[in-house]
């Protein structure tokens, strides 16, 4: 027999910050995976001799999956729980990242860290956090989902110097198990400190009150939930808004600055780890920006927080060719200017897919705009590595993502101008 559900009152941390802590752990170690390509690529060019088009198709494949999986993962989610689903994710990645450290030719590469990583990662995506954040804050959920957001600019910061400096004075392969080792820690912090439902411990959410019903376990094929919500929305002008605007957010944030930006500094000369330590700086505006987004997000109309970001960072990539070859000042204005608002889109983006799709929706149906997301960032990824192939620099890339970040800004203000009934999917349709 269920228990009635509690509010929590007092002084007391209230259990849900726990949970979000435990989250953003498991999210910063699996950033901190992500984020190494953008230190692997030069030393697996020295040592094998690929060229970058060749790795970065293992990138392309990796973010790709990664997105792919996001609404599925929102799935498993619901059918398994969060604590279960994301034991099996972090212990499958601190596998196959290890695995990774064996290879010696290009299909291994794309298998291992392409398929398995990029599969493992999207399990504990942002989706993880959205549905945390969904099930566990009434109030306040603006500023959480700002925090877990900001856990990408965590890993780049905790993570990136070291791996260059390991790299520099160990080798790659070093920085590989580094990162494996990360991946499996948090498996014992999940273990210990997730929660999947506040009616576990007999609390209401952050914010709710005893009386806030919560939501029902679903029992239904999660594949088949998944695909559902992806023919719903598909009938939603809004989906498709903000669809493509994450599409060019990941062709404007992972898939070109987080794996290329470190080769592309080499090339003007700037070493690895100076280099990781732009990202790094990056990194740290990116915490302040996001986290500050998330409390925007709570009070501003989220359509024009996302303009306003878009628009911004347009402006930002069109100015990088020059401040690569231009001083360090100009280059430290990018990582400012950048930085703040690198992944600050993903608060208002999440508001919006909530506002548009219902609370108990917005996880699987985020899952499929981040889907959008990252397939910009692995075309991206691929066709910045062919252009700098081909052209012998990464100037065109650039240009272009920064004029695209230009049209996202047009297309989020016109998300919900027109609203178009999306039915609610049955659990097994």
């Amino acid at each position: 027999m269920r228990r009635p559900l509690r509010a929590a009152h007092g002084r007391r941390i209230h259990y849900a910050w726990v949970v979000l802590a435990a989250t953003f752990v498991t999210l910063l170690a699996s950033a901190g995976v992500r984020a190494a390509p953008s230190v692997l690529i030069i030393p697996l060019e020295q040592e094998f001799h690929w060229t970058r088009a060749t790795i970065s198709l293992a990138v392309s494949v990796n973010i790709f999956l990664y997105g792919l999986m996001g609404p599925f993962a929102g799935a498993l989610l619901q059918r398994f729980g969060v604590r279960r689903t994301t034991i099996v994710a972090m212990s499958l990645l601190a596998a196959s990242v290890a695995l990774a450290t064996r290879v010696t030719q290009p299909w291994q590469l794309v298998l291992l860290w392409g398929v398995v990583v990029g599969l493992a990662t999207g399990m504990v995506a942002i989706v993880l956090g959205a549905t945390v954040v969904n099930r566990w804050f009434v109030e306040r959920r603006g500023l959480a989902l700002g925090i877990l957001t900001a856990s990408t600019a965590t890993g780049q910061l905790v993570f990136l110097p070291m791996l260059a400096s390991v790299i520099e004075g160990h080798g790659w392969r070093w920085a590989v198990l580094i990162v494996a080792g990360a991946a499996a820690l948090t498996i014992f912090v999940v273990a210990l400190f997730m929660r999947d439902r506040p009616e576990e411990l007999g609390i209401a959410p952050l914010g709710g009150s005893a009386s806030t019903a919560p939501a029902a376990a679903s029992n239904a094929n999660p594949a088949l939930v998944a695909l559902a919500a992806l023919r719903d929305g598909a009938r939603s002008r809004d989906f498709w808004l903000l669809f493509a605007t994450f599409f060019i957010c990941g062709a404007s944030t992972n898939g070109l600055i987080g794996t290329h930006l470190i080769p592309a500094a080499h090339d003007h000369g700037i070493t690895e780890v100076r280099a990781a330590g732009l990202l790094a700086l990056m990194g740290l505006f990116d915490l302040a920006g996001t986290t500050g987004s998330g409390w925007l997000t709570d009070r501003w109309d989220s359509r024009v927080l996302l303009a306003g970001y878009y628009g911004l960072r347009g402006l930002s990539l069109l100015f990088l060719p020059y401040a690569l070859a231009g001083t360090s000042a100009s280059l430290l204005v990018f990582a400012v200017w950048y930085g703040l608002d690198w992944i600050a889109t993903v608060p208002p983006t999440v508001k919006l897919a909530t506002d548009a799709f219902g609370k108990d929706r917005a996880p699987i149906m985020f899952g499929w705009i981040a889907a959008g997301h990252q397939l910009g960032a692995a075309l991206t990824a691929f066709a910045a590595g062919w252009i700098r192939t081909a052209m012998g620099d990464y100037q065109t890339a650039f240009f272009a993502s920064g004029a695209l970040c230009l049209v996202a800004a047009a297309l989020a203000l016109a998300v919900g101008r027109r609203r178009v009934a999306v039915p609610v999917y049955a659990a097994g349709s």
